[in-house]
């Protein structure tokens, strides 16, 4: 009988030869990110929200880097401090603090709000960076991805607009998908999960598309003052954003993820560009990817839903 060792020799020497495969496939599909560089952000306030993990820590990280106060605004405290404490070590910036935001509580946004407006005098840069891609309805009776991607954050800056115009030149940075395409947002039922069978799907991308809208719209109401804004769609990120995916596109989904998905790191750098870049002003309002600025899908282009958008969301959160 063969040994016990030459099944494991020929066991490993396979595994060695999958991983071999695997890191050709991620390396040869997946171009090599540009080295950015970035201006130094010593005496400038930010806020990420959802900055402990994913797109929203590798932000602030880079953030802090640059020299800049950063408030990472996110839910679990303890996540939340383990963060802070991690990139102020990392960056050897002690400018970096945690402060609790639950975009699923309207509540909570104006608790947020308060505090910082009172603890902190200044802000410039606001990156909305937070969201899910799937879930049940908020305890202020809104659909999670529609109140989490979008309401929470609409309120937040509507709640921070007038710290950021007295500290301008300032800048919000809503970071959104392209999955905005397949968007189908109806102002008489904003906040409702749509019906149908992708009914979580279709939801998310509502969401998405209520994003590219927000940052037209407030690019729009704030082109007098030295407030500009500005849509980002990251690449397709590794994230915890899929922890939500329904159990039978699990299997399929996170091999993809892993072999062909962003770092969050490299999803970061087109956000960070929005934030940091000089002369980005005559863009305000537009759609970014890791090209540069682009068209939107028609609905992301549609002013008249922005504006409904606008009014239906300033309703629904009571400003």
């Amino acid at each position: 009988p063969r040994s016990r060792g030459g099944g494991m020799g020929w066991a490993l020497l396979g595994a060695g030869l999958l991983l071999a495969l695997y890191t050709l496939l991620r390396h040869g599909l997946r171009s090599a990110p540009r080295p950015r560089t970035r201006p130094a952000l010593r005496g400038r306030t930010a806020i990420v929200t959802g900055g402990s993990s994913g797109i929203g820590a590798a932000t602030a990280l880079e953030l802090a880097r640059c020299g800049a106060r950063v408030i990472l605004a996110t839910r679990n405290a303890l996540r939340g401090e383990a963060a802070a404490s991690r990139i102020r070590t990392e960056t050897g910036n002690e400018e970096v603090r945690f402060m609790h935001l639950d975009l699923a509580s309207l509540c909570s946004v104006r608790a947020f709000a308060s505090t910082f407006l009172h603890q902190e005098p200044h802000l410039h840069l606001l990156i909305n960076n937070a969201g899910v891609s799937a879930g049940g309805t908020t305890e202020d009776g809104f659909s999670l991805p529609f109140q989490v991607n979008h309401l929470g954050h609409f309120l937040l800056t509507q709640l921070l607009l007038e710290r950021l115009r007295s500290c301008g030149p300032s800048r919000v940075v809503i970071v959104a998908s392209s999955a905005h395409c397949a968007g189908r947002l109806c102002p008489e039922s904003l906040g409702r999960p749509p019906p149908g069978l992708f009914s979580a799907f279709q939801d998310y991308c509502d969401s998405k598309l209520a994003n590219v809208l927000h940052a037209r719209e407030l690019a729009t109401r704030e082109q007098d003052t030295r407030v500009t804004c500005y849509a980002v769609h990251p690449g397709f990120v590794n994230t915890a954003l899929f922890r939500y995916a329904p159990l039978w596109l699990k299997p399929l989904l996170l091999p993809l993820a892993w072999l062909l998905f962003l770092d969050p790191s490299e999803g970061a750098q087109v956000v960070l560009d929005c934030a940091t870049r000089d002369g980005l002003e005559p863009l305000s309002g537009r759609y970014f990817t890791d090209s540069g600025p682009q068209q939107p899908w028609p609905r992301g282009r549609d002013d008249r839903l922005a504006r409904a958008l606008w009014e239906g969301s300033e309703r629904l959160v009571g400003l």
